[in-house]
């Protein structure tokens, strides 16, 4: 959405240097990124009490070599004995599942308002460092859409992190869209982004990674603000993607039609989610990001956390309303 003058640190840069500014933004906050990622996945890993999957009763195994990150229980002893190498035992399945994941770090993710405490890039960046964390400790590979390879480590996503602090200003993850990479039948995509551009942007590059057969998953994040324009009066408004100006007398006589507006382009990336059966949830910043990742992680095992978007639209609502009380 467009920002309203203020809410936007450095919105009257040239884009250029808005681009680099908030490049460096980026790699200076990814090191208390990491840390809160670390302690959302604790978090979660608590709530879902270990990762258990049925299967079949016979389980395969394959086996790599110790890497320096790899914890010592993860050694397969029996097997390192007859080798001059230590190696490390993995079930099959692990090994060939592969996440990629893919942050929006487009200028509209640095987007802020008063009801929120972080802006949608940093949650978006948290969500994904804290999910790779969880899923690397449940034995996936995880690697950064068009950037990097899987890795399996426990600093897997240390290694996103840096990933990301060398490529912040790179097209792969500024531009709004993800990278049209080849990824595998049986791998998956978690996407995090506000998913605001056009729809038809939004289905070109979806359909090309839903087209290998991929699964995958889009999280929708998004700041109260946006749901409930809680704007009154003379307002000025910042296009955050291409700087433009816009002033309206009364804000909120615009609120009606821009909720039926966001609604019926939400309905429409849901839809096409559904119709490639992929999964779709929205997450708003004024809540704890560890309702979504609770949530993903049980529908990447299979089951429905039953995360409802809706509630926290209307408590923005109703934070509004007190506000305006």
């Amino acid at each position: 959405m467009a920002a309203p003058r203020g809410h936007l640190p450095g919105q009257a840069l040239p884009g250029v240097f808005r681009l680099e500014r908030d490049a460096h933004a980026v790699a200076e906050r990814l090191p208390d990124l990491l840390i809160e990622a670390d302690r959302i996945a604790q978090t979660v890993a608590h709530g879902i009490h270990g990762r258990r999957r049925s299967g079949p009763g016979e389980t395969f195994w394959q086996f790599r070599t110790y890497e320096q990150q790899d914890s010592a229980q993860l050694i397969d002893w029996r097997r390192s004995a007859s080798s001059d190498h230590l190696y490390v035992r993995e079930r099959e399945w692990e090994a060939a599942h592969t996440l990629w994941l893919w942050p929006d770090l487009s200028p509209s993710m640095a987007f802020q308002s008063h009801l929120a405490t972080t802006t949608k890039r940093d949650r978006a960046l948290v969500l994904m460092l804290a999910a790779a964390e969880l899923l690397v400790r449940g034995g996936e590979r995880v690697g950064l859409l068009g950037i990097t390879p899987p890795y399996a480590s426990r600093r897997a996503s240390t290694r996103l992190a840096e990933a990301i602090a060398s490529h912040t200003d790179s097209p792969l993850l500024a531009s709004g869209q993800p990278s049209h990479a080849r990824v595998s039948r049986f791998s998956g995509v978690l996407l995090f982004s506000d998913f605001l551009d056009p729809i038809e942007q939004i289905r070109e590059s979806i359909e090309t990674l839903a087209a290998s057969g991929a699964s995958g998953h889009l999280i929708q994040v998004l700041d109260p603000a946006e749901e409930t324009l809680p704007y009154e009066g003379r307002t000025e408004f910042l296009g955050i993607e291409g700087g433009e100006t816009w002033i309206a007398d009364r804000a909120e006589s615009l609120r009606d039609r821009y909720q039926a507006r966001l609604k019926a382009h939400r309905d429409e990336v849901q839809a096409l989610a559904t119709r490639l059966g992929w999964s779709f949830m929205v997450h708003h910043t004024d809540r704890p990001p560890t309702e979504p990742l609770l949530t993903l992680i049980m529908r990447l095992e299979g089951r429905d956390g039953g995360y409802r978007w809706q509630q926290s639209s209307e408590q923005a609502a109703a934070q509004h309303a007190e506000g305006r009380s």
